[in-house]
């Protein structure tokens, strides 16, 4: 704990429902029993880890992107915004040019690149951040406007105020989105070490596979977290074994845990055996991040 740079610990899974802001709240919540601690709620379409936590708000502020916005006076319709946007966010419809917000991802390279000087950029709110403390537990999410469809830039700028804010917090804990697109690779590609929670299921398997290719793309040191233990088969864990992946954890499938979870509350202060679990977790996580530092 004495580390000067963060532990940074990314909770990921393939699918959604496998019970990541259950380990996510959890793991927070009794690392800050001792130590300080940040819980990042970056699953920013849905943040759901602030349901378990009731902390003083100490900053609140709107998010922004910037976007262009067409100049009619000035503009020659000479075509080169449409020839160089990737995502056609900038069209040209007869005698008009259409900007299109949600396709928008703040490239700059239309404005920059128009010689007449007639696509300015301008801001437009995408969502909010929200900063809590309770006890030596900080908790910050970033919650995507509704209608908004690009996650990534509402990730990046929580994370990047996280990284400002609380640099000296010996470990934060990101509570990433579900799946393996962009969104997730944005939340984790800074990570020491990735925790995969999965369930026992064919559906949990298949999108653990998923989830473990990214991972491995993005060369991170990764365990997995098998939840609802009990149900389904034990395909996970043959396959975890073949593939050489450390299972952190299996946390019981039991009617308890789900009934806390539901009322909003945290399990392992009423489990002795996950309040072990999860001290194993922290200790595998720090020992294989200090490896990696080497």
């Amino acid at each position: 704990m004495t580390d000067p740079k963060p532990l940074k610990i990314a909770i990921a899974s393939g699918k959604g429902g496998t019970g990541k802001t259950t380990l996510s709240t959890n793991l927070a919540a009794y690392i800050a029993e001792q130590h300080e601690v940040v819980l990042v709620d970056l699953d920013v379409e849905e943040p759901n880890s602030g349901l378990f936590f009731k902390g003083e708000l100490i900053h609140e502020e709107a998010i922004f992107k910037m976007i262009p916005q067409w100049d009619e006076k000035k503009c020659t319709l000479c075509g080169i915004c449409t020839k160089v946007c990737n995502y056609h966010a900038v069209i040209q419809l007869g005698p008009s040019i259409l900007v299109f917000p949600e396709l928008c991802h703040s490239c700059y390279a239309c404005s920059e690149l128009c010689p007449a000087a007639a696509l300015p950029m301008i801001p437009k709110k995408t969502g909010m951040l929200r900063d809590f403390q309770t006890g030596k537990l900080h908790f910050v999410d970033g919650r995507l406007d509704i209608g908004e469809e690009q996650a990534v830039p509402l990730i990046s700028k929580t994370k990047k105020y996280v990284a400002h804010k609380y640099g000296h917090v010996s470990i934060a804990i990101f509570d990433s989105p579900p799946g393996t697109s962009c969104p997730v690779m944005e939340a984790t590609k800074d990570a020491d070490f990735v925790i995969l929670v999965t369930e026992p299921t064919p559906f949990g398997l298949h999108d653990l596979s998923l989830a473990v290719e990214t991972m491995r793309a993005l060369h991170k040191p990764f365990g997995v977290v098998v939840n609802r233990y009990g149900i389904g088969n034990d395909e996970v864990i043959t396959y975890c074994r073949e593939e050489n992946i450390p299972v952190l954890a299996k946390i019981p499938n039991n009617r308890k845990i789900a009934e806390l979870y539901s009322s909003g509350k945290l399990m392992y202060q009423d489990f002795p055996e996950i309040k072990k679990s999860l001290s194993q977790i922290l200790e595998y996580c720090v020992k294989e991040a200090k490896g990696g530092r080497a």
